[in-house]
């Protein structure tokens, strides 16, 4: 016999073959509006000087501030776990990181 309220608040979330693979991303580039926050995910590769968005997503300023504070709390169990994450020199920054993106050559 099925409990009804066992099933109360929760969402049944389907994850498709495909989108489980995921898509690999090393660059988040986030714009916004009055009313939204868009989030470009890219992929960037040394010695390449153009790069695609891989996906974009699209956010309520409510929505942001939650991923936002997800994010916090999951980097916070991370490092506890796994130590700290260190970012280079200058990695506070909003640049592209070294070593990506267009290279001189003499």
């Amino acid at each position: 016999m099925e409990n009804k309220q066992d099933k109360k608040g929760q969402i049944n979330i389907e994850l498709t073959e495909e989108v489980a693979q995921g898509t690999y991303s090393n660059l988040a580039i986030i714009t916004h509006s009055s009313s939204e926050f868009v989030v470009d995910f890219v992929r960037i590769m040394p010695g390449i000087p153009k790069a695609k968005v891989k996906s974009r997503i699209v956010l309520t300023p409510e929505h942001a501030k939650r991923l936002m504070l997800a994010l916090q709390e999951n980097i916070k169990k991370f490092e506890s776990f796994h130590g700290t994450i260190n970012l280079p020199e200058g990695g506070n920054n909003h640049n592209i990181p070294m070593g990506f993106g267009p290279q001189g050559e003499a």
